[in-house]
């Protein structure tokens, strides 16, 4: 039994003295685990996760775990070594596939998302773009796992403007008068997510700060957290991955300390 097919790393976990488990998230066989014999490197390097590889896997049965043969495609958390909220964000989106996509169960559409996010991520250094980017990129986990949200109208009004909050709740999208009661209740709607809106449309004009962009990022991962904790891995019966929550504080030092500047 064999296949061959390109994954991104999720995860490297030692086996034994000389062995590695390596899980990946393949195009074609879903989030698929193998033992790589040896020292732990593909031909390439030395494995990380967010790496771009190309999977040769081949077990007596398929229900096995199997070994991997690998060789690197491309590392994207190269180009981010000088940029931990980068890092961290890479680090993050692994951790969240490896813990909530079942095994073996494909999802072509995810492997795409995620390799173009960490693609675009190794070319963007502004933290508002990079940082909205992946905000998307875990509202579209969250549909893939079958727990979209809807931004696209008001809840209470059926309106497509002035949309500034989601409901906690039903996950649905919130106008401004029908959100002014209830505010301090409702998740912050970033403009990034908006559509025909940029990043920092939300904030007035007349009070743009350099930050802003970086503080509409926090608004977004806010709102995917609480989708993530509340929704999606509370079916789970689990916690969010740690690494989700470094992500956060990392993207919060970072706007602390553009609002000293």
């Amino acid at each position: 039994m064999d296949w061959q097919d390109e994954g991104v790393v999720l995860s490297v976990r030692h086996h034994g003295e000389s062995a590695r488990i390596v899980t990946l998230l393949t195009e074609a066989h879903g989030r698929h685990a193998g033992l790589l014999r040896g020292s732990g490197t593909g031909r390439g390097g030395a494995l990380q996760p967010g790496q771009i590889v190309r999977a040769d896997w081949r077990a007596r049965l398929s229900e096995q775990l199997g070994y991997y043969t690998l060789e690197s495609l491309g590392h994207p958390a190269a180009l981010m070594l000088d940029d931990p909220a980068r890092l961290a964000a890479l680090r993050a989106a692994c951790a969240l596939i490896d813990a909530a996509v079942s095994e073996r169960e494909p999802h072509p559409n995810l492997f795409a998302a995620t390799r173009s996010l960490f693609s675009l991520m190794a070319e963007m250094e502004d933290a508002g773009d990079w940082g909205a980017l992946y905000v998307r990129w875990e509202i579209g986990l969250l549909a893939e796992m079958g727990y979209g949200i809807d931004l696209q109208s008001c809840a209470a009004t059926g309106a497509t403007v002035d949309l500034t909050h989601v409901s906690p709740r039903t996950g649905r999208a919130v106008s401004a008068g029908a959100a002014a009661p209830y505010a301090e209740r409702l998740l912050v709607l970033p403009g990034f997510l908006v559509p025909g809106r940029g990043a920092t449309d939300s904030v007035p004009v007349d009070s743009l700060q350099p930050d802003s962009a970086i503080r509409a990022v926090q608004d977004g991962l806010a709102l995917t957290g609480h989708f993530l904790e509340n929704r999606l891995f509370a079916q789970l019966h689990a916690p969010v991955p740690q690494a989700r929550a470094r992500l956060l504080e990392v993207v919060r030092g970072q706007a602390q300390t553009l609002a000293q500047k």
